[in-house]
């Protein structure tokens, strides 16, 4: 099958694009993939791109130098926020969708040879559902639970999503809230988890005293309280260290908090990394203090290299990933005093760490990609035999 995924921005280090590009190398092995992105904010992708998966670009944004010359019909057009779009979509931070962007996809979907067509978030999955031809298979793919949308993105949701030909979530969490709001027909809605790109992973001594976190450095990971419940686990463990991994726009807030809790010693902001298996091998410990978590990629990511992960039991991804006192803990929701008991316990015990890790590491093997690549490809052949009767493209 010939398969397009569409992303907003597919040049970035965020998570949403990892997991894309995760994704790209599971299908990739069986299938014609290509990754499709609405905007080039850069000269190359951030993220190294599979072999044989390529990236194409829709609009070439302003913020890039190298761009093509622009003339006055499309500065314009940017400015206009996209008219078929939910407000949230259309004028939200990054502001990838304008009458410009718009007018690219919508010309890209009319024609494309593409048998499948994912989105990814819900103003590509709107778009999809409105102005792609029947001749393609139009699935959605939603990595935020529904109730965290905006009213009026929940409204668009409702009416547009019964147009798409699937849609696939996360978690169990977001497939029972889905189906509540959309009452779909059996089979339409499915939970496929985000899978680990491929490769051999290294693995974790367990014994470097250095607690880890990977993410984007936004309100909702909550890094100020990480932080303050690693400076309670380390009062006695002076010799322990917190590496933070990514970038963001709280990141002048994380600053401040570790001159607050006078932690300068201790943590170190280590920027964003493309190895973050590696990185992650150094840890013996990684946390999480997120707010909410679509999923809980950096979990997955933890276990792979057999790190165990205490996390609060936020919703809704922890809790579907994490068994508590088997391959990590889960502490009560945003329990700065809870979070800091569960370092320390791991920081103090090398063996629970080890039997943590190894159960960890065999979890890990769920997400792996040949085992999700194998979901995807019997849910969109069950969605295409739903579809017309019998499997009419091209293998």
């Amino acid at each position: 099958m010939r398969i397009a995924i569409l992303i907003g921005n597919g040049y970035g280090m965020g998570g949403t694009i990892r997991t894309v590009v995760n994704l790209a190398h599971a299908l990739g092995t069986h299938h014609d993939v290509e990754i499709v992105s609405l905007v080039q904010q850069h000269e190359q992708p951030f993220f190294e791109l599979p072999a044989g998966v390529g990236m194409r670009n829709l609009v070439p944004s302003r913020s890039w130098p190298a761009r093509p010359a622009q003339g006055w019909p499309d500065r314009v057009l940017e400015r206009i926020p996209s008219p078929h779009l939910p407000r949230a979509e259309a004028r939200g931070r990054g502001a990838l969708f304008n009458v410009r962007t718009e007018r690219a996809l919508r010309r890209y979907l009319s024609a494309t040879d593409a048998d499948v067509v994912i989105g990814t978030r819900p103003g590509l999955n709107l778009l999809l559902a409105r102005w792609a031809p029947r001749s393609v298979l139009r699935i959605g793919q939603e990595h935020v639970h529904f109730s965290h949308h905006s009213g009026d993105t929940r409204g668009a949701i409702q009416r547009w999503y019964p147009r798409l030909d699937g849609l696939t979530v996360l978690t169990e969490a977001d497939r029972r809230d889905y189906a509540a709001a959309l009452r779909p027909e059996s089979g339409w809605l499915t939970t496929m988890p985000n899978p680990l790109p491929p490769g051999d992973y290294p693995r974790s001594r367990l014994e470097n005293p250095i607690v880890g976190a990977v993410s984007r450095i936004t309100p909702i990971k909550q890094f100020p309280k990480l932080l303050e419940a690693f400076g309670k686990a380390t009062r006695d463990r002076p010799d322990w260290q917190l590496r933070i991994y990514g970038r963001g726009q709280s990141l002048p807030q994380v600053r401040r908090a570790i001159l607050d809790l006078g932690l300068h010693n201790q943590v170190a902001l280590m920027g964003p990394t493309a190895d973050v298996f590696g990185e992650l091998a150094k840890c013996s410990v990684v946390g999480v203090s997120s707010r909410a978590e679509g999923f809980g990629m950096s979990i997955v990511e933890a276990f792979a290299v057999g790190v165990p992960v205490v996390s609060f039991d936020c919703p809704h991804g922890p809790a579907e990933i994490i068994t508590h006192d088997h391959n990590g803990l889960l502490v009560a929701n945003q329990d700065v005093s809870a979070l800091a008991a569960g370092l320390a316990q791991l920081m103090e015990n090398t063996e629970r760490r080890r039997r943590m890790g190894a159960a960890a590491r065999a979890t890990s093997v769920h997400y792996s990609p040949d085992v999700i690549a194998d979901r995807w490809d019997a849910y969109l052949r069950q969605r295409i035999t739903a579809r017309h009767g019998q499997l009419r493209v091209s293998s």
